[in-house]
C-alpha cells in the first residue's frame, strides 16, 4: 500500500495526472464499461452458441483480447473512453492483452485493488486503466 497523504491521488506515483487524459478512472467508468462488455458477449454467445455460460464467457475473454491488441481496450473501455496502458510507457505489446483478461474471467484478481485502482490482473502485467 502507497502511504495515503492529502496530496495523493490513484496514478500519482506512476506520475499520471489527477484529471484529464492519461488520469485513472473511477470505478464508475470501468464498471459501465465491463457491463456492456458482460452485455455483448451475452449477445453474441446468445447469437452463436445460445446460452451457454462457459460461452458467454469466452466471448468476454475474446472481446477484451482482441480489443486489447487492436485498439488497447475491450469494447466497453472505449466506449467509457478509457484504455489500457504500460506502466512503463511505450506500446502495449502482445502478452498484456491476452493475459489481462485470462486472469479477469477469473474474478478474483480484478477485486483485489490497490490504491493506484489497479486490479492484480493489472499489476501481474504491469499496465493500468488511464482515461483516453
Amino acid at each position: 500500500m502507497v502511504e495515503q497523504s492529502d496530496n495523493y491521488w490513484p496514478g500519482k506515483r506512476f506520475g499520471l495526472p489527477e484529471e484529464g487524459p492519461r488520469s485513472t478512472p473511477g470505478w464508475n467508468r470501468r464498471i459501465a464499461g465491463i457491463i456492456i462488455d458482460w452485455v455483448l458477449a451475452l449477445g453474441l454467445s446468445a447469437l452463436f452458441f445460445g446460452f451457454n455460460n462457459l460461452s458467454i464467457l469466452g466471448v468476454f475473454v475474446l472481446l477484451h483480447i482482441i480489443g486489447g491488441l487492436l485498439a488497447a481496450g475491450s469494447p466497453g473501455h472505449l466506449l467509457m473512453k478509457i484504455r489500457i496502458a504500460p506502466i512503463a510507457g511505450g506500446r502495449l505489446g502482445i502478452l498484456a492483452p491476452v493475459v489481462r483478461p485470462l486472469l479477469i474471467a477469473l474474478v478474483i484478481p480484478a477485486l483485489m485493488s490497490d490504491d493506484d485502482r489497479r486490479g492484480a490482473h493489472d499489476r501481474l502485467v504491469g499496465t493500468i486503466l488511464v482515461t483516453r
